[in-house]
């Protein structure tokens, strides 16, 4: 296509519109699209676009403006709490993988420079594929997906160092590297630092004082551009200079804003870097070539998954099951590797065959992952059973008044205050991790399992259970037990957790004392900012309290209402009126007692 930008720029658009959804919902992810969308759109296919080395130049800026949004998320304070999983295991991990990838790429031919490049871009994995995974499967906050965090984050700034060593390992493979570039190198990073440290503050205080949100955006625009600049003036990579610009900025006052000022502009040049980078996949020589292709991916993923299963069960401490899955979320190449190899290209460190190589196994390995990762889900727990265990076994010699169903932090306090009385309570949770990380602290009254099957309950003594206490998080799971033990243990009375005032009249209705649970405290807090403003305190307790008695009241007229919308909507209209003169006669005679 040699026509203009705006229609160059509806094809990308509409590329991304129609792959990005697609790809989203088969579980293959956004950047797998992008990738499928530039093999589409490339000369080597229907040749939309002839030339992409222009497209790519251009969409570099989103690299950059990703690693400014990174810069932006690692403040000295985070990176002092993660410190040993990111740098012991995040370090090892980058090493390791990238020597022994590095050491069969010179097994294949490559210079010691080049498959030092190579070893390093492939030990690098996608954060956008790896957290999307994770996120998806609700895995974050298990031990693995923490430490898949901390790997990954290492792996970001291990990318800044590599990035900015390729033109100079470039430029020693030709003509050496002179001192006068070094040093001009040290002069622009310092300035760009003692500038970042001191200047950029002042800079956003004038901005944000114009109360203008475009100039806002164009300064955050310009430091990001500028700060790439003055990387690419001292000859390092551009990414370099908005990396630091994002972490001199870290702990300002303006990070929030600035990311997202910055945010969209990233996604969609980001979209099209990974575009054109699809754009430079020559299918046909995949095609030419498919065992090498094969054999680059088995060779990547396999060397990955072994050495961080080793990292994963060692000095990250993750069972047999963890350790599996961490390998397969981080096993595939990475976004980064892509701009590795493309600044190795044009520092001519590889050839244009071994770069689209390159491209197209980790495009592949980012393909195979999720596949790969079902395939390990479903087969881990009957090979390692690990996680997914049956429930506890509930001792039957315990005699408890009160049984807790859910320990999260409503539970948890429920629970403190019973055991300081000393009475003796029994908890249940589903929530593996949560009951793990309850008996490590102490609490050995705990228990795994589901509260709403009675089978379970029956185990725990439900039958000389007094009082039972529905703290559970979901609302029909929250519904289901209150039936269950309405129905079996009719006797026994039921305090449970309730999310909002529809919740409130389900549990009223099946017979359950139901707790807003965020009613009380944020009575409290308005009862402390009557006090802050000036009133006594023992008038601004009593108004708390009508106004709690008033709304109670109005809790049980509306759920007299609930299954009538037009009713209920005009009994909440004529609440509203009502609440504004609510205390209008104290006030008139408070302010005739003044007079």
């Amino acid at each position: 296509m040699d026509s203009g930008g705006l229609e160059l720029a509806l094809v990308f658009l509409l590329a991304a519109v129609l792959a990005v959804p697609l790809f989203k919902r088969f579980g293959l992810g956004a950047i797998l699209a992008y990738l499928t969308a530039g093999v589409l759109l490339g000369p080597h296919e229907l040749a939309l676009v002839r030339d992409p080395d222009k497209v790519l130049a251009a969409s570099e800026i989103g690299v950059v403006m990703l690693l400014f949004v990174i810069g932006l998320e690692l403040s000295l304070p985070r990176l002092k709490v993660m410190r040993k999983p990111i740098f012991l295991v995040g370090g090892l991990q980058v090493l390791l993988c990238g020597l022994a990838l590095g050491a069969l790429s010179m097994l294949a031919g490559l210079g010691w420079k080049a498959a030092l490049v190579v070893g390093l871009g492939l030990a690098l994995s996608s954060t956008a594929v790896g957290l999307q995974l994770l996120a998806e499967r609700k895995e974050l906050a298990t031990e693995h997906g923490r430490l898949a965090f901390a790997i990954l984050l290492f792996q970001d700034l291990a990318a800044i160092p590599l990035l900015a060593a390729i033109p100079l390992l470039g430029k020693a493979k030709s003509v050496g590297l002179e001192s006068s570039e070094v040093l001009r190198a040290v002069a622009l990073i310092a300035a760009l630092i003692f500038g970042g440290r001191y200047l950029l503050r002042h800079l956003f205080r004038v901005i944000a004082r114009t109360d203008l949100p475009e100039v806002f955006t164009g300064a955050a625009l310009l430091v990001v551009l500028g700060s790439a600049w003055l990387m690419q003036m001292a000859g390092l990579s551009a990414g370099l200079g908005a990396f630091l610009a994002g972490v001199l900025l870290a702990e300002s006052e303006y990070r929030h804003e600035l990311e997202a000022q910055i945010r969209p502009f990233e996604g969609l040049l980001l979209g099209l870097f990974f575009m054109a980078v699809g754009m430079g996949i020559d299918v046909q020589r995949v095609l030419a070539e498919p065992l090498l292709i094969a054999s680059g991916v088995a060779v990547l993923l396999a060397v990955k998954s072994l050495l961080l299963f080793a990292l994963g069960l060692r000095p990250g401490r993750l069972d047999a099951r963890g350790a599996c899955l961490l390998a397969a979320v981080l096993a595939l190449g990475g976004e980064f590797a892509f701009v590795v190899f493309s600044e190795a290209g044009r520092a001519r460190l590889l050839d244009a065959a071994t770069l689209g190589r390159l491209t197209a196994i980790v495009g592949l390995s980012m393909a195979a992952t999720p596949l790969l990762l079902m395939l390990a889900s479903k087969l881990l727990p009957d090979k390692l059973a690990a996680e997914a265990r049956e429930y506890d076994a509930i001792p039957q010699d315990r005699h408890p008044q009160v049984l807790i169903a859910g320990f999260g932090r409503f539970g948890q306090i429920i629970a403190r205050l019973l055991r300081a009385q000393g009475i003796a309570f029994i908890a249940i949770d589903p929530d593996i991790e949560q009951v793990n990380l309850s008996r490590q602290i102490g609490t050995d009254q705990i228990y795994y399992g589901d509260p709403t099957r009675l089978a379970l309950l029956r185990s725990a003594g439900a039958a000389r259970i007094r009082i039972f206490v529905v703290a559970i998080n979901g609302v029909e799971a929250s519904l289901r037990m209150v039936r269950l033990v309405r129905k079996h243990y009719p006797e026994a009375r039921v305090f449970a957790r309730a999310r909002d005032r529809r919740h409130t009249w389900q549990l009223i209705d099946l017979g359950a004392e139901a707790l807003r649970e965020t009613f009380c405290s944020s009575l409290e807090i308005g009862r402390e900012v009557l006090v802050a403003l000036g009133m006594d305190r023992e008038q601004a307790e009593d108004r708390a309290r009508r106004f709690r008695e008033w709304d109670e009241s109005l809790l049980e007229q509306q759920r007299l209402l609930q299954d009538d919308e037009d009713a209920l909507l005009q009994a909440t209209r004529d609440a509203r009126r009502e609440l504004d003169g609510l205390f209008e006669a104290d006030d008139a005679a408070v302010t005739q007692a003044r007079k």
